[in-house]
């Protein structure tokens, strides 16, 4: 009864005339920035987060959360519609979508995405509003040495996860705990890896790096690979209506990938792209077409976007309550938290309640305007396609520089935000990710201060990281993600250099 009245608080916050016009605001930016091949909503949350510090942080919030769903129903039409994927979770829609659209269906592929995201979006949020607070009450159960453990684990399933190498990814990460520690340290009032320079002794702020990695660092990355011969754009033929038989292998699909995605999106280890496989698999064994897979099966379109959506309502879960962001956008959210001076963790939910729930019951609004704006202007859409792609990226980096000066008015700043996009763009091109930096960078101090109190704690012992249950199941879970793949790899070479079998 309390997450049904704290809820219907949100949504009285969240349908005021400013805030939905916020919420409009966000969605449609997400959906143009999700049309647009090779762009995010990292990027665009990291580009805006230097100017909405003039708003509401309520407001700015609606807006974040519109452009991260707005951008997964984007990017079901590039897919569709040219076979380029916006984001690595839209990968599996292309298999199936753009053979629709060559075989003359790209309006109910487009269809069946734009409403399996709305239904699987609601049901993920419907079950964020349930989840959120029995996360909060097990949270707060946990000591310093249990939450030191959980970012430890956090920190080695991101590196993991994030990226085709573990060791490129502990690299990433690395990186951002040296720049998390940048600056006079709290405790000892000692500078820290300044070299002398007094513009960092207040350390590096996470703005300019979040913007640098994912806004000028990306924009340079895709400019290199940027090709003058344009994409094919397959129109969109005929009515947007799907047929009965449509709907009858659809509703399903979306069911079934929504109940796939949330569980795993909502996992501190989580994210969009194993549910999307696992969806589309899924869908292939219980058909009963299964010949028209890798032909254009309107399940492979409807399963695997509903799971990615619900996975992305999943992702709010470990962000809002624990802190722990599990994807690009939640770590560059979680710094748009952090900017407004919020640290999102268990007593969020009590210090900042109303922003929580207007948040949570704006992204209900958010799928409703969503399914409205995507399914009757899909044509529209598709004309953003069509935008001169230099134009795009000059406009970019000119947002990235005014938005980072208007911060400090510090030249010192854009220096290093162009220093910091150079290494982003190294970091891309040699296929380091770059998401476990900003994780790094923004749970590395926090780390640092859950070790110390739990240290104090004991008195300087360190068995209490193994003494405690809770602490010492997440350190044997982050050894486990951290040997796994490198067991696995082995295995997989020990098994190639086999002889073959005699006969």
């Amino acid at each position: 009864m309390d997450t049904l009245n704290a809820l219907l608080g949100g949504f009285g916050s969240a349908l005021s005339p400013m805030n939905l016009l916020w919420a409009l605001l966000g969605v449609t930016l997400g959906t143009f920035i999700g049309v647009l091949p090779g762009l995010g909503p990292a990027l665009t949350i990291a580009l805006l987060l230097p100017i909405t510090f003039q708003v509401d942080p309520a407001a700015a919030f609606i807006v974040f959360g519109g452009i991260y769903f707005g951008s997964q129903f984007g990017g079901s039409t590039t897919s569709i519609l040219i076979n380029t994927p916006g984001e690595s979770a839209s990968i599996v829609t292309a298999l199936e979508g753009n053979r629709m659209a060559r075989n003359g269906r790209g309006a109910p592929a487009l269809a069946t995405a734009a409403i399996g995201s709305f239904v699987a979006g609601t049901i993920g949020v419907v079950c964020l509003s349930l989840l959120a607070p029995v996360v909060v009450k097990l949270a707060l159960a946990f000591a310093p040495a249990d939450y030191f453990a959980l970012m430890v684990l956090s920190f080695v399933t991101v590196a993991a996860v994030l990226g085709n190498s573990v060791i490129r990814g502990l690299t990433s990460l690395s990186l951002g705990l040296l720049l998390g520690l940048v600056g006079v340290d709290l405790q000892s009032g000692q500078a820290r890896f300044t070299f002398g320079a007094l513009d960092l002794l207040d350390g590096i702020d996470v703005i300019i790096v979040v913007v640098g990695l994912f806004a000028v660092g990306e924009t340079l990355h895709l400019a290199t690979r940027y090709r003058s011969s344009p994409e094919e754009i397959i129109p969109v033929k005929g009515s947007m209506w799907m047929t009965a038989q449509d709907w009858a292998r659809s509703w399903k699909a979306w069911i079934r990938g929504a109940l796939i995605g949330f569980p795993i999106g909502a996992m501190p280890a989580g994210g969009a792209e194993i549910p999307t496989f696992l969806s589309y698999f899924v869908e292939k064994k219980l058909s009963k077409h299964p010949e028209e897979f890798g032909h254009g099966a309107i399940e492979g379109v409807a399963g695997p976007e509903a799971a990615n959506n619900a996975a992305g309502a999943g992702v709010f879960v470990p962000l809002l309550t624990l802190g722990i962001p599990t994807s690009a956008t939640a770590a560059v959210m979680l710094s748009a938290f952090q900017s407004y001076g919020i640290n999102p963790g268990p007593q969020l939910l009590t210090s900042h309640a109303d922003l929580v729930w207007t948040l949570i019951a704006s992204l209900y609004i958010g799928n409703v305007m969503l399914l409205i704006l995507n399914l009757p202007l899909v044509g529209l859409w598709v004309q953003i396609l069509r935008i001169p792609t230099p134009y795009l990226y000059g406009g970019i980096l000119l947002f990235a520089t005014v938005g980072t000066y208007g911060i400090s008015r510090s030249v010192f700043d854009l220096v290093m935000l162009y220093a910091i996009g150079l290494a982003g763009f190294f970091m891309r091109r040699y296929d380091f990710p770059t998401s476990p930096v900003i994780i790094g960078m923004i749970l590395g101090p926090l780390a640092e201060q859950q070790f110390r109190r739990a240290m104090t704690m004991s008195q300087g012992d360190l068995s209490v990281f193994v003494a405690r249950p809770i602490s010492a199941s997440l350190l044997v879970l982050a050894f486990i993600a951290l040997t796994a793949p490198i067991v696995l790899s082995f295995l997989r070479a020990a098994g190639k250099r086999l002889p073959p079998e005699g006969p």
